[in-house]
Parts: C-alpha cells; sequence; structure tokens
C-alpha cells in the first residue's frame, strides 16, 4: 500500500475488550465525542464550560478539547486512518473521504455520546482477528493522534489493497429517529395489549428508576448486585413481573423470569443478565449469545435481557438461538423509538419486549 505523501492518524474505537469499532466498519465513520453540546465549532465553549463544571483537572480538559479540534478540522479528505481497539490491536485502514459531519444517530453508542463523525472508505478490515502488535505499540490517550509507529507504519506498506476499494461508495448514514416521551410509550404498550393498570402506573415507577440511575450517575456508580437491587428488579415490576416470577440468582441466572409457576426450566419466559454499571455490552459476540441459549434452552425461554441498570438490549430467540445484535434497545437516560445504528427497535418496543404480558 503507497503511503508517501499522505498524512496518517490512528483513531481509538475503544478499549480492547470494549468497543465498537465493527459499527465504525459497519457505517464507514470514526467517530468522536462528547456530543453533549451540539456540532463542532459551536459546542467548543459550552463544552469548555461543562467540562469545567465537572472539575476535571484543566489539563484533561484541554486536551479533550484539543482532540475534538484535531478530529473536526486537522484530519484531511485523503488522509489515512488505522482504526485501533486500545494499544496494540488494528481493526480497519482507511482513507478520508470528505469533510466533518454532524449525526444525532451516533450520539448512543451502548450509551457513550458521540455524534462527531468523518467518513472513512474502509480499504483493508480484519477478519476472524484483528492485527496485533506489541501492547504499547499504539500511544493510549487522545481518540486522534499522529502514526509515529514504526511497526504499524512497516506493516501498512507491505499492506495489500483492492485498487476498487479506493472508489467503493460510502454507506448510506442511518435514517434519523427521535426521542420519545413516557406517555407516549405508555400509549403504545397499551395498544399492544399490557394491561392498563400496569401502564397507568409506568411513568411514575419509570421514573422513580431513572431519577436513581442519575444519582448514580454523579456519584459511585453501583455494584451488579445493587444495581440489580435497585434498578432492574424496580423496572421489571413496573412492567408487571410479580415476586413470584421474578427469581434473581437462580441457576445461573442473575434474574430469571417466569410466564407461570412453579419456578421450573419449562416455565421460564426471559433470562437477565446483569453487566457492570460502565460496561460496554451491546457489541455481543454471538458465542457468548449462543452460550446463553444453551443455558436458558428450554423452548418457553424466548428472551435474553442483558443490562447495566440503565441501558437494555433484549434479544429475541430465533431458530433456537439469540443473535449478536438486539432486537430492541433502551437508554433510560434518552429514549429513542429506533436505533438504526444497530439496526434494532428503540425504547418502546424495549419496554414492550419486557413486559410480563408480552408473548
Amino acid at each position: 500500500m503507497d503511503v508517501s505523501g499522505r498524512r496518517i492518524w490512528h483513531v481509538s474505537a475503544g478499549d480492547e475488550d470494549r468497543h465498537w469499532a465493527d459499527l465504525c466498519l459497519e457505517w464507514d465513520v470514526i467517530l468522536n465525542g462528547p456530543g453533549s453540546e451540539g456540532p463542532w465549532p459551536g459546542c467548543l465553549e459550552p463544552l469548555r464550560s461543562a467540562l469545567e463544571t465537572l472539575r476535571l483537572p484543566r489539563e484533561f480538559a484541554e486536551r479533550k478539547l484539543s482532540d475534538l479540534h484535531r478530529f473536526c478540522e486537522e484530519v484531511q479528505d485523503g488522509d489515512i486512518v488505522v482504526l485501533r481497539a486500545g494499544t496494540s490491536d488494528v481493526y480497519g485502514v482507511g482513507v478520508v473521504a470528505g469533510g466533518y459531519i454532524w449525526h444525532e444517530e451516533f450520539r448512543d453508542i451502548d450509551g457513550w455520546d458521540y455524534g462527531h463523525v468523518r467518513r472513512v472508505r474502509w480499504l483493508w478490515r480484519y477478519g476472524d482477528a484483528p492485527r496485533r502488535f506489541a501492547r504499547h505499540t499504539l500511544r493510549p490517550g487522545d481518540t486522534v493522534q499522529v502514526m509515529d509507529a514504526k511497526p504499524v507504519l512497516e506493516w501498512l506498506e507491505s499492506l495489500s489493497v483492492d485498487p476498487e476499494a479506493w472508489r467503493r461508495p460510502l454507506r448510506d448514514l442511518p435514517a434519523p429517529s427521535r426521542d420519545l416521551e413516557l406517555d407516549e410509550i405508555s400509549g403504545y404498550l397499551l395498544k399492544r395489549g399490557v394491561d392498563g393498570a400496569v401502564v397507568e402506573r409506568l411513568p411514575e415507577r419509570v421514573g422513580e428508576v431513572l431519577r436513581l440511575v442519575q444519582w448514580y450517575g454523579r456519584n459511585r456508580y453501583p455494584s451488579e448486585v445493587e444495581a440489580t437491587a435497585h434498578l432492574v428488579v424496580p423496572l421489571l415490576r413496573a412492567l408487571g413481573w410479580t415476586p413470584e416470577k421474578t427469581a434473581v440468582n437462580w441457576e445461573g441466572a442473575d434474574v430469571a423470569l417466569f410466564a407461570s409457576l412453579p419456578r421450573e426450566e419449562g416455565n421460564l419466559a426471559a433470562v437477565v443478565e446483569v453487566k457492570p454499571y460502565d460496561e460496554f455490552f451491546l457489541v455481543m459476540r454471538s458465542s457468548e449469545a449462543k452460550t446463553h441459549a444453551g443455558l436458558v434452552g428450554e423452548e418457553t425461554c424466548s428472551r435474553l435481557i442483558v443490562t447495566n441498570g440503565w441501558l437494555y438490549g433484549v434479544y429475541l430467540k430465533k431458530d433456537g438461538i439469540f443473535g449478536n445484535r438486539p432486537d430492541a434497545y433502551l437508554n433510560l437516560t434518552r429514549m429513542r423509538d429506533a436505533y438504526p445504528v444497530l439496526d434494532c427497535r428503540g425504547a418502546k418496543d424495549a419496554l414492550l419486549y419486557m413486559a410480563a404480558e408480552w408473548a
């Protein structure tokens, strides 16, 4: 691959074990954030103020702003991008296509708030495993950095790229979705057959869970046990699951939900897997999903719910297995009608699939 005369960047897509590289490759993008203050450059001063409010070290705040400036303005059309996760794994190599873009649909990547987007035409993508270099070959820290790692530069020179890859069309970016209010969600659940008494209480009870989620966000994160007790089970109760049909720590499952009693495998309706509060869990590999399917393999168990207490991915069993992308996704802090980036339904369908009466 001839990279002479081209500026080369390495761009982070997360950590080695928690990354969104596959989504970047799928949508022909690289991402940066936070997106909470809107598009560049209007976000610059509001973001500086927001970072100061968090009482972060001034050095950290200025470094983040410099990183965002680099992403939005210094990266140029025609530059080479090396997509990394962690400090050793490379998932893709591409060429920047066009200028800076702001896109709302990338503002919730498993709870991470991005929105700042650059298009990349990927020339090389990993296969079964990323291209792995020695640890710390690629520097940690800023999302966007100038590539100066000799082993990676030598590898790029030796890389064979199909000439057609330089001209291939970019994938169209996802269609816009919209935010939802709890009253609209309640009306949807009522129309889909959820009990009126459950629907009537839902806004208040979900609101209580949401307030606690926000409190945890400002304070120390809860353990998985605490998140299960104070966030997950109360939300399930709000959706019609009685204590008798809700078993905590049952047969290896964090929470087991039963369509009827007694509590036995033949009556199992859903299993809830609770992850750490700050874990990136939606990029869930098919092998892990298949493990869950085997664990709860009775035909009656049709739902796998993966959550950290405030993000919920609902997987529906198809042909005896759960897929590696959710069928519906819920972020309690920002409920949307769909998540086209993940190619799945949004908050109202996630809550419907989690409801006791859904079948």
